[in-house]
């Protein structure tokens, strides 16, 4: 009876306080706290006490995680409801959720999973506080401010003992406290809820029985009446009055309240509860379509009536969807209650209770699979009663545990369900490893006699069984011999522990020596000394990439049976570089990225693994992400020039285009493509396309490869090949023309050498004249060589340099080359001091002498990319040509 004194629905209490009576005797039950107010109202009143059996005591605060069980955690939202019971579920197992807004049967079924013992947490509003008989141990208050329908404010010492007072059952102690964010109760505080001594209840909510239904403005002048009776104080407008005051300002239905019982009956639709709760206009629209129906046909609307009820039949949604349905339907089941409402009352009575169960059970389920995590429940259960759980693995390493899912082994790692968590990671392990021992040395023996192919070594270092991780590789004393660490619990021991050991170590061994079969060739090549032993050291240290020019003073000293020793052991030599090709694949590449990585913990750093991924792509050239470490190019081939990084094994194939060019001396044969003076060359369409280059990203390369430029005007350029290319068609038609006469005077001396043959012997002045003719045939048919002009090679002068070796090209080209070269463009990379030669990996050397290429950049062709018109298309104003960029080997001291 003490609610008798609340703000928001008090008068209702005190109303049945008044005016309700039994036939024979009427009981009132509530807290002391009404003994006075009580005996002042009801005069004649007997009053019984019964004093608490048990003692409610103060344990002070703790963790939400450090609540004993058999508690009762109370707050006063639903949003901190349910984030409290979210973290029980992860800790505890789970709880079950109270709240007022819950239908009956709701509330119901989650106090039952509470009190069977399926939890051992309740969180709940002051729901709780009457109407419920728990057993609860321990009350902890997570809140102590609620909004009570006006207002927020503290709970008093009343309201905090009667929430508190569930805690204890019959003779047994219960305890309260305080968790989360509140602050510890002060002492008095305690005291009186410890004591149960709480100020007596001054004043209870009161409003009239006698309602004045004459008229609407009457009615409502009777709602607002004071009381006469010292002790009572006028209560607040409630909901129902609320929804008076807003339908009286509604013209239609003023124009229908204009009788006592349309008054009446006005009041009676007022009473509906506002079980949504959205606003109270929104409930008055409500009142007025029942209301306008009861007035008008007698009765709600059957049509529309349906049409609410169809639309909360349906069991799909989250939580707070199926909340809002019941209280749909909850609103429909009291109409169907209502006497005369309905002209089928008894149907809808029907419909509306089966709707609303089966909403309740539905929203029973949801918070039941939300807040409480059945396995958890079980092992805590079985824990407490010192039994072990049941525990089994599936053939996938799904680990069931009473047949619940807690975890998977993978290889000799058992990795618990991320959703156990505190108690229940702790006897889910515990459940699990019972079933983990004797499948660990199942496990040890498979993987000792498992194949090569059931093995990978990945490039994160992680060393995998059918997929499942067994070790990984940490640094070792040198690169080439990592240290394999297993990957599995202390349950993997003794001789089953070695044999796992041993066997992944023979692996990675296989790995190393296969892939980087050069390298530890190289590093055990015991039969090279001397110089070739010091590059192939170096190579080693390298991951088999040097660039020439940094061991330039070793390359002059290394003799040619060193050189044979090191490319029998896949070594090659190339203009730019000392590298060992069969590395520059993908899978070699990855390893030795790897094993860079473990020794100088790159690992972590950006860029590991990807700059494989290009090489594995088939890439030349890509451009250098800023992000990444720069190492990692050089690891997977690739040389960084500019803002391009270039796998070297092309650069090699751009030295030799370079190497014709540079090679040619004008008047030795027709000039090759790209080749100007003998010294200088121009970038060509071929050279860009094997780089994937533009003109711009070629002068980078260049420059880093060791080329210097020299800008020259186009004109001038033109007019230099012209003289040239012109030079060589005349000595190329002079030559020819020198061989027609050769061939016409042989063919002469040999028609003469018949004929004499056959004449007379006799005929000796006629012979003697025929050899004349003869002569004087000869030397005119040698005269026109002369006359050409065409300068034999001396003896002292220098024969064309020979390269060490030709460049085998063996990687896929890039896109195809244009057709015509472009002036102004690029060319590749230098890096050796310009004098040694590349060489084709089997020692024979190779001079440039031979058919050379196609004639390179005409002074007349066209200039790719600069924009000219074409010579069909002449411009209003002619645009002058970008020099061309001659391009020669730097010096280096």
């Amino acid at each position: 009876v003490q609610l008798a004194g609340a703000l928001e629905r008090g008068h209702i209490f005190t109303d049945r306080i008044l005016h309700l009576r039994g036939r024979q005797e009427t009981l009132l039950l509530g807290a002391a706290t009404m003994h006075g107010i009580l005996q002042r109202l009801l005069k004649g009143v007997s009053v019984v006490t019964r004093p608490r059996l048990s003692h409610l005591a103060y344990a002070g605060s703790k963790k939400l995680t450090r609540l004993p069980r058999r508690t009762a955690i109370v707050a006063f939202s639903a949003d901190e409801v349910y984030a409290i019971a979210e973290l029980i579920r992860r800790q505890q197992g789970g709880a079950a959720v109270v709240l007022g807004a819950l239908s009956p049967r709701t509330r119901n079924a989650q106090v039952e999973i509470f009190q069977s013992g399926d939890v051992d947490y309740l969180v709940a509003t002051d729901a709780i506080g009457m109407g419920l008989n728990l057993d609860l141990e321990h009350v902890a208050f997570a809140q102590n401010r609620k909004f009570d329908g006006y207002q927020y404010r503290n709970l008093t010492a009343a309201e905090l003992g009667q929430i508190a007072g569930r805690a204890g059952r019959h003779l047994r102690d219960g305890t309260f406290g305080v968790t989360g964010q509140v602050d510890p109760f002060d002492e008095d505080l305690v005291a009186k809820i410890e004591a149960h001594d709480f100020d007596p209840v001054k004043v209870l909510q009161w409003r009239t029985a006698d309602f004045d239904f004459s008229s609407l403005d009457a009615l409502k002048r009777s709602i607002e009446a004071n009381s006469p009776v010292e002790g009572l104080t006028r209560a607040l407008p409630a909901v129902d009055a609320q929804a008076l005051e807003h339908l009286s300002k509604d013209g239609d239905i003023r124009a229908l309240a204009t009788s006592k019982e349309r008054v009446a009956l006005l009041w009676e639709a007022c009473a509906l509860p506002d079980y949504r709760k959205i606003a109270p206009a929104q409930h008055a629209d409500l009142i007025a379509s029942i209301y306008m129906d009861l007035a008008r046909r007698g009765h709600v609307d059957e049509n529309y009536m349906a049409e609410q009820v169809r639309r909360a039949d349906t069991t799909d949604g989250d939580i707070d969807t199926l909340s809002h349905r019941i209280a749909q339907i909850r609103t429909w089941t009291f109409v169907s209650n209502r006497p005369g409402w309905l002209a089928d009352q008894l149907h809808w009575q029907e419909k509306t209770r089966e709707i609303e169960d089966r909403l309740s059970d539905a929203l029973h389920e949801r918070l039941t699979k939300r807040f409480v995590d059945r396995r958890t429940s079980v092992l805590m259960r079985r824990l407490r009663e010192n039994t072990m759980p049941e525990a089994e693995i599936s053939p996938t390493g799904t680990v069931l545990v009473e047949g619940h899912h807690v975890g998977e082994l993978q290889g000799f790692r058992f990795t618990a369900d991320q959703s156990a968590g505190g108690e229940d990671a702790k006897a889910v392990r515990t459940a699990a490893q019972k079933a983990l021992a004797a499948e660990f040395d199942a496990r040890a023996e498979r993987f000792a006699a498992c194949a090569n192919g059931d093995l990978a070594l990945g490039s994160d270092g992680i060393l995998r069984w059918i997929g499942a991780p067994i070790g990984t590789l940490v640094a070792g004393d040198e690169a080439l011999k990592p240290r394999l660490v297993l990957l599995a619990d202390e349950q993997l021991n003794g001789p089953a522990r070695d044999k796992v050991a041993a066997r992944a170590e023979r692996f990675v061994n296989f790995q190393i020596e296969s892939l980087l079969k050069a390298l530890v060739d190289l590093k055990n090549a015991d039969q090279i000394t001397g110089i070739a032993r010091g590059i192939a050291f170096q190579l080693v240290e390298h991951f088999g990439l040097i660039n020439r020019r940094d061991i330039a003073e070793e390359m002059k000293s290394l003799d040619q049976e060193g050189r044979a020793a090191l490319r029998r052991l896949g070594v090659r030599f190339g203009a730019y570089h000392v590298f060992v090709p069969a590395l520059i694949k993908p899978a070699p590449a990855g390893l030795v990225t790897l094993l860079w990585a473990l020794k100088n913990d790159g690992k972590d750093k950006p860029g590991f693994g990807d700059v494989v991924h290009a090489l594995a792509s088939g890439r030349t050239s890509v451009v250098i992400d800023p992000a990444f470490d720069k190492t990692f190019y050089k690891l997977a081939g690739y040389r960084n020039l500019g803002r391009r990084a270039v796998r070297v094994d092309i650069l090699e194939r751009l030295a030799d285009l370079i190497r014709p060019a540079t090679n040619w001396k004008p008047g030795l044969g027709q000039r090759p493509d790209g080749a100007y003076d003998g010294h200088a060359f121009m970038v060509t369409p071929p050279m860009m396309s094997i780089l994937g280059a533009t003109a711009d990203d070629m002068e980078e390369i260049l420059k880093g490869l060791g080329y210097r430029s020299e800008a020259k005007p186009a004109a001038e350029v033109k007019a230099k090949l012209d003289a040239l290319d012109d030079a060589a068609r005349e000595a190329a038609a002079a030559k020819l023309a020198a061989e027609e006469a050769a061939r016409a005077s042989q063919a002469a001396a040999a028609a003469a050498a018949d004929a004499v043959a056959e004449a007379s012997t006799a005929e000796v002045s006629e012979t003697a004249n025929e050899a004349q003719t003869t002569e004087a045939m000869a030397d005119a048919g040698t005269e026109p060589a002369t006359e050409i002009g065409v300068e034999p090679v001396s003896e002292e002068q220098p024969q064309t340099e020979t390269v060490e070796d030709a460049v085998t090209a063996t990687e896929p080209m890039a896109a195809e080359a244009p057709t015509s070269p472009s002036m102004g463009e690029v060319a590749a990379r230098s890096d050796a001091g310009g004098g040694d030669g590349a060489d084709d990996g089997d020692g024979t050397n190779i001079t440039n002498a031979g058919a050379p290429p196609a004639p390179a950049l005409r002074a007349d062709s066209p200039h790719e990319g600069e924009g000219n018109a074409t010579a069909g298309e002449p411009s209003a104003e002619a645009e002058e040509p970008k020099p061309v960029l001659l391009w020669r080997q730097a010096r280096f001291d």
